[in-house]
């Protein structure tokens, strides 16, 4: 991809992406194929730490004391840009790739629906790209990579955040999967609390002696029905969802103990808190009436994603120079076919980028990524390695993840990521600006951290289920290791 008029370093990352596109799609099947829950990425973050580590990065494993995260750094000096993002699969979604219908690789597996493995393949080949191209062209700065588990529980980047990690960083990258080439500034994801309630009450023969009893599933639908009711009377943006975690072990005998998992949402962290609040003071109502204790776990919290209006148009003029993918008509008949089995608008796939046209329109949807949004400049690469109109977290957003649609997507995030980095290692007072900016655009916000201070990681999350799913899952992993050229 030859440009006139482009500087070196800028034409040696794009030449970089274009001649490893393959590593790229190998990098981004493999973790399709692994696969792993969040805080279980074992395979995936070393499979990403060893080609960094391969291509001269120094790599600080198991940051803010998650086993499946990690640091690579490369370079001294100032700016400081940091370039982070996810690689989490979810829960029952097994889909073979490149089937416009329901069909599981392995039967109940998790399964990525999401799009994150594409994230990790398009941060790494950056990542890579820019260190060659710095050495080559003598540019001076640090890159910080940060492989970020557990996305889908919105974990961990509020820790780092929290231990420091970005107090060093003059602006930060996030990449993530879309059926768009776009970026965006303003507001742009929600903030969050997800939480435990467990109930704890007194176990009896229900048919015998119920009276003996105190029923800690009593209180868990007790909590429901009170938040049901406080709905009524939610602000503008507030929404709140959840699953029963434990409900009991057999209809005979009245449950000691039940939980139940809550998220609560809002546009701002102090919206999300209060909602969060309410639910608590409704969960003691419950235990109250039902006669039981509570125990109340704050798994994870997080700040609105925004993104900074200066670090968006240095993005939008690399999404203007990379262009969007060519489709083919296979491509395209695909995309229609996946749509038409989800009962979609068939429109097929984006033909074109996007422009930047404003501040965004906010999403009820979060992302972890926000407290670092807080703390440091930030922008976002949306990349189109997915299908328009297919709703995440489904089967149907799994069918195109190892595809060339997901590749040729994936190879024009990591150009624009990567050549939008270059634009602030080249004229290093665009980060100055950045900061400026970021400033004025948080209205006198100050960022305090939702996450309790003293809150550590859940190393055991989802372990049980991906230790069961692993082997049948492995004989489907990739042979082929990705090499970088």
């Amino acid at each position: 991809m030859a440009v006139s008029n482009l500087h070196p370093a800028k034409q040696s990352v794009l030449d970089f992406v274009e001649r490893n596109r393959q590593a790229l799609s190998t990098l981004s099947d493999s973790i399709f194929y692994f696969a792993e829950l969040g805080m279980q990425e074992h395979r995936t973050i070393e499979l990403m730490t060893s080609l960094l580590e391969e291509n001269g990065f120094t790599i600080e494993r198991g940051i803010s004391g998650f086993q499946t995260a990690a640091l690579a750094t490369w370079g001294s000096g100032a700016p400081v840009i940091a370039i982070h993002t996810e690689y989490d699969a979810n829960p029952s979604n097994s889909q073979r790739s490149g089937v416009a219908e329901r069909a599981e690789i392995v039967p109940g597996a998790p399964g990525h629906c999401e799009g994150h493995n594409v994230n990790a393949a398009v941060m790494v080949t950056a990542a890579i790209a820019v260190k060659r191209a710095m050495e080559e062209h003598g540019l001076t700065g640090t890159i910080k990579v940060f492989g970020a588990p557990a996305e889908e529980q919105l974990l961990s980047r509020p820790y780092f955040v929290r231990d420091g990690f970005f107090d060093d960083v003059d602006v930060a990258f996030h990449n993530h999967i879309s059926d768009q080439l776009k970026t965006d500034y303003g507001l742009i994801q929600s903030a969050a609390i997800s939480a435990d309630f467990k109930f704890t009450g007194e176990s009896a023969h229900a048919a015998v002696a119920p009276w003996k009893g105190r029923d800690a599933l009593d209180a868990v639908v007790l909590m429901d029905v009170g938040m049901a009711q406080y709905r009524e009377h939610f602000q503008p943006g507030m929404t709140a969802h959840r699953v029963i975690t434990d409900g009991g072990e057999q209809p005979n005998v009245i449950p000691a103990h039940a939980a139940v998992w809550w998220y609560f949402r809002h546009p701002d962290a102090a919206g999300a808190r209060v909602l969060f609040e309410r639910g608590c003071e409704i969960a003691k109502g419950a235990a109250l009436m039902a006669n039981c204790e509570l125990q109340i776990n704050v798994r994870a919290a997080v700040w609105p994603v925004r993104a900074n209006e200066i670090m968006a148009k240095v993005v939008q003029s690399n999404i203007e120079l990379v262009g969007m993918p060519t489709w083919t008509d296979a491509e395209q008949e695909f995309a229609r076919q996946l749509q038409r089995q989800a009962g979609v608008a068939e429109k097929g796939l984006q033909p074109t980028f996007s422009r930047l046209t404003g501040p965004a329109k906010q999403i009820a949807a979060s992302n972890d990524s926000g407290d670092v949004s807080w703390a440091v400049p930030m922008a976002r690469v949306w990349f189109p390695s997915n299908i328009p109109n297919i709703t995440f977290h489904h089967w149907a957003a799994g069918a195109a993840l190892a595809t060339p649609i997901a590749h040729k997507g994936g190879e024009a995030g990591a150009k624009v990521l990567a050549a939008s980095i270059l634009d602030f290692l080249i004229e290093p007072e665009r980060a100055a600006a950045a900061k400026q900016s970021f400033k004025e655009e948080l209205g006198g916000v100050t960022y305090e951290p939702l996450l309790p201070a003293d809150q550590r990681p859940p190393a055991d999350l989802n372990q049980a289920v991906m230790d069961s799913f692993r082997p049948a899952m492995e004989p489907h992993y990739l042979k082929e290791r990705p090499i970088f050229a």
